[in-house]
C-alpha cells in the first residue's frame, strides 16, 4: 500500500509521516507534485530513523491505482455524495487487492471536490465538531495505526479472489448504459444514481464470482 502526499509544502510534515510509516511497517512513500524538498535537513530530522523512506520516496505527476483512497476531514451528506466517508477502522477491515494508494491532502486545504470524486473510497477521522481539522502528519499516524492494528486479521481473506479494477470499470459502464435508458424526473437524479453506484462498487470488496453475477444481472436489464 502506497502513502501518497498531495502537493506537500512542509518538509517537516513529510519527515514526520515517514517516521510514522516506519513505526507501523509501511515503506512506500509517494509525493504527488511536492512543493518542498523532501530530503531537506528539516525532513530528515523529523524522520529520525526513517531516513531511508525519504530517500526511496517516488515523485509522480499523476495517479494510477486499482484502488485510490482519499482522506478528508469533512464529513459528507447524502446530498454531496463525493464526500461520504468511512472510518479508518472500517478501511482497515477491508480486503483490498492490487495497487492501493492512500491520498493525504495538502496541509492548508486538503483535497478538493474533484480530487475526492476521483477516489474509490473516502475516509475521515472522527474528531471534535468544535475543531475537526488536524495536522496531516497527525492524521497519518492515526490512519496507519488502524491499518497496522488490523493487518493480521485481514489475512483471513487472502484466498478470496477479488474483482479487478478492469472488471469494476466494465460493470460501471454497464450500469451507466442501463441508467441512461431509464426515465428519471430530472437529469440530476440520473447523475446521482451513477455516482451512488460508483461509490458502492468502489467501497465494496466484490469477489470475482459476485461481479460475474452482477454482469449477468445487468445484461438482463434492457
Amino acid at each position: 500500500m502506497d502513502i501518497i502526499l498531495q502537493e506537500s509544502k512542509n518538509a517537516g510534515n513529510i519527515g514526520a509521516i515517514a517516521r510514522a510509516m516506519k513505526n507501523f511497517e509501511f515503506s512506500n512513500l509517494i509525493l504527488l507534485n511536492p512543493q518542498c524538498n523532501h530530503l531537506s535537513k528539516e525532513a530528515i530530522d523529523r524522520a529520525t530513523h526513517a531516513k531511508e523512506i525519504l530517500q526511496n520516496a517516488k515523485i509522480i505527476k499523476k495517479l494510477d491505482y486499482d484502488t485510490l483512497i482519499g482522506a478528508t476531514a469533512i464529513i459528507g451528506t447524502d446530498y454531496n455524495l463525493n464526500r461520504t466517508p468511512i472510518s479508518p477502522e472500517t478501511l482497515a477491515k477491508m480486503q483490498l487487492k492490487g495497487k492501493v494508494g492512500i491520498l493525504l491532502g495538502r496541509e492548508d486545504h486538503g483535497l478538493n471536490n474533484e480530487e475526492l470524486e476521483s477516489c474509490d473510497i473516502i475516509i475521515t477521522i472522527p474528531s471534535s465538531k468544535k475543531y475537526p481539522t488536524m495536522n496531516v502528519s497527525q492524521a497519518a499516524v492515526i490512519l496507519l495505526y488502524e491499518l497496522f492494528k488490523h493487518s493480521k486479521k485481514i489475512k483471513n481473506g487472502e484466498n478470496i479472489k477479488l474483482a479487478t479494477k478492469e472488471q469494476k470499470e466494465i460493470l460501471l459502464k454497464l450500469i451507466e448504459e442501463r441508467t441512461q435508458k431509464m426515465a428519471f424526473s430530472t437529469e440530476y437524479k440520473k447523475e446521482t444514481q451513477k455516482r451512488v453506484w460508483k461509490k458502492v462498487i468502489g467501497k465494496s470488496n466484490l469477489s470475482k464470482r459476485e461481479i460475474m453475477a452482477l454482469f449477468g444481472f445487468m445484461k438482463k436489464i434492457k
